[in-house]
């Protein structure tokens, strides 16, 4: 079936349509950020406090992390499809679970029990390397990552509406919903592309040595980890930046908080038209210097006193541009390393971007409450893209001194 990439839409003959892979993605991101703004109101119902109402985000998004280590094995051995519907369904019945929940113990437990869904952003990636190679793989997961983009933009103002009309439950009725709707459309669609190996997790874990040992497949997954990390520290830190140290309102702060957003859904359609013509690792080169270029200007005018919100911003854009390209390529390459444990490379290339980013969030928030301005949290996102494009150049390098089909 990899062999034949042009999915037809529900026709589980053929591999999944783009659409079916773009659906199950987003329902991830979704997932994340649409009950954000009724966190208080959900906090008043369960007479709970705030900071234990927030693990519904922190540490939903630590299991998430954890679970792509599990899930990529899972779809190495038994195929994309079984995990994937698996996954959705244990979904939809946690999406319930929340809507119904009465204590704060069985939401956090539905709640955990909803991160099963981060399967589909995981699996998305390992599906188009079944079907495309590297170049090719790059372009579609591009297209796939830049459509995913516009969902936690949009996601909170869709659930702060939901929240005005229908109380804090209407987010996860819309959750509990769609998951039915993309459980419907990845049954109908969703054709196996790696049908299971049927060995046992012992050969897994013997052929894993072969993966993990690749200094290539390192290099993706750190390039990818600190290009995210930059955009994780801007989460972490831009909110206190946007209100502590320029003043600005909860809308004008929101617009901010878009920009990096808007120039990843530029980078990742500019992966899609063009990482196939250009290469991979040249697309992942370019993203890394614009971060690490748009940020060190801004630094440096924050330095010489002509520091502005405007100019924190705008450099900020940087970062989800120079993502947009890097992302989806070092995804596409860390994929394509062994591609028979596509699942389980995405598996471990996922953790590392959620794992590293959390951690760089709380390090944006320790630099900032420390006492550091914008100068400070820009000088840390300067310092991870940096890293980014360290690991990128050594890719580079080491694939002309081993060959580009080497596992090395």
């Amino acid at each position: 079936m990899a062999s034949d990439p042009s999915g037809r839409l529900f026709d589980r003959a053929t591999p999944p349509h783009i659409l079916t892979l773009i659906m199950l993605a987003a329902i991830g991101a979704m997932n994340m950020a649409i009950f954000l703004p009724s966190l208080p109101a959900m906090t008043e119902y369960f007479a709970t406090s705030y900071e234990i109402m927030q693990l519904a985000v922190s540490l939903y998004l630590l299991l998430t992390g954890v679970l792509q280590l599990v899930i990529g094995p899972l779809a190495d051995r038994y195929g994309r499809r079984l995990v994937t519907l698996w996954a959705m369904a244990i979904f939809v019945v946690a999406s319930f679970g929340c809507i119904l929940a009465t204590s704060i113990e069985v939401f956090m437990a539905c709640r955990m029990a909803q991160a099963s869904v981060v399967t589909g952003i995981a699996l998305s990636r390992a599906v188009v390397r079944d079907m495309y190679p590297p170049n090719q793989a790059a372009s579609m997961i591009g297209y796939v990552t830049g459509s995913m983009a516009l969902v936690p933009m949009l996601a909170p103002m869709v659930g702060g509406a939901l929240e005005l009309g229908f109380g804090w439950r209407g987010s996860f009725w819309v959750l509990a919903i769609s998951g039915m709707l993309v459980f419907a459309l990845a049954w109908s669609d969703m054709g196996e592309t790696n049908p299971g190996s049927g060995s046992t997790f012992g050969d897994q874990m013997r052929d894993m040595p072969e993966l993990f040992g690749s200094q290539r497949f390192w290099g993706y997954v750190l390039a990818a980890a600190f290009a995210s990390g930059s955009f994780f520290a801007f989460l972490g830190g831009a909110p206190l930046v946007a209100t502590e140290v320029y003043g600005l309102s909860a809308f004008w702060a929101g617009v901010g908080f878009g920009a990096p957003a808007t120039g990843y859904m530029t980078g990742s359609f500019l992966s899609g038209r063009f990482a196939a013509r250009v290469g991979i690792n040249k697309m992942v080169l370019i993203g890394t210097m614009i971060t690490a270029t748009g940020i060190g200007i801004g630094a440096f005018l924050h330095l010489v006193g002509l520091g502005s919100a405007y100019v924190f911003f705008l450099a900020c854009t940087s970062i989800g541009l120079g993502n947009g390209l890097v992302v989806p390529n070092a995804s596409a390459g860390l994929l394509s390393v062994r591609p028979r444990l596509a699942g389980t490379a995405s598996g471990v290339g996922g953790a590392a971007m959620i794992g590293g980013g959390s951690l760089l969030s709380m390090l944006a928030g320790v630099v900032l409450t420390g006492g550091g301005g914008a100068l400070s949290l820009m000088t840390l996102m300067l310092t991870t893209s940096l890293l980014a494009n360290a690991a990128i150049v050594f890719v580079i390098r080491r694939a002309a001194h081993v060959g580009e089909d080497s596992a090395g």
